[in-house]
């Protein structure tokens, strides 16, 4: 099994003011040549956004676009639609950019912060029809148990939301002293452990909030809960 940490505080930071950028990988003006994806894994970026702020219209083509709002609202608008669409917590979003979409992404409150996850996956398929879908997901359902709400449209497990790429995002929170097994799709395949909050441990490599851990070369690993945790497991194709 390899295991790499990816530590939080060696993550790329961009204070716009209006916006507070963590970036996993090399994003805009933060270029790392040892981190450009991890597997199909291409930007998992880590925003804090001000009330009534956000990004203006803008393309994007050939892409597998997930955003996972952890407090606060987002309000998204694209190409295929003149209404102003809103994301909460408990909620998660697809956009497959495809053969090419505009959208804009907004903080929907005018009094709160926005915090998020932007996930970009390399998709299997390019120039598909740009498509777009949201979800709802109980929390209840990931208590000390996989919760899946992303994977591919091949994939014949029809939870969740789908997207152009043999992945699987899923989430689980766990309870304190807990021990949790993840079991991959294949040796083929790796996970990007994001650690969002908490303290756990995958062999002897310990995650404190927002450390990150890339597992390859295995069938399965299991993880210690020290205290309550919430996780966000990535799983994607290597090569």
């Amino acid at each position: 099994m390899k295991l790499e940490k990816f530590s939080a505080d060696t993550r790329g930071f961009a204070n716009h003011g209006w916006l507070q950028a963590n970036h996993s990988f090399s994003f805009a003006n933060f270029y790392n040549p040892e981190r450009m994806q991890f597997g199909a894994l291409r930007v998992l970026n880590d925003d804090l956004i001000a009330p009534s702020m956000g990004f203006s219209t803008h393309p994007h083509q050939n892409m597998e676009i997930i955003t996972i709002p952890l407090s606060g609202v987002l309000k998204h608008k694209d190409s295929m639609s003149n209404e102003w669409l809103y994301v909460k917590p408990n909620e998660v979003q697809v956009m497959s950019a495809g053969k090419g979409i505009y959208h804009s992404e907004m903080n929907g409150s005018s009094e709160d912060y926005l915090s998020l996850f932007q996930i970009w996956i390399i998709p299997n398929q390019d120039g598909v029809n740009p498509r777009y879908n949201q979800q709802s997901f109980d929390p209840q359902d990931r208590k000390n148990k996989l919760q899946v709400l992303v994977s591919s449209l091949d994939d014949t497990n029809e939870n969740g939301l789908k997207i152009h790429q043999d992945a699987k995002l899923s989430r689980v929170d766990l309870d304190e002293g807990s021990t949790f097994q993840y079991n991959l799709k294949s040796q083929n395949h790796g996970v990007y452990v994001m650690n969002i909050s908490g303290d756990v441990a995958v062999d002897n490599q310990e995650l404190a909030h927002r450390d990150a851990l890339g597992v390859s070369d295995t069938d399965e690993f299991s993880i210690q809960a020290n205290s309550k945790s919430e996780l966000l497991f990535i799983e994607i194709p290597m090569n």
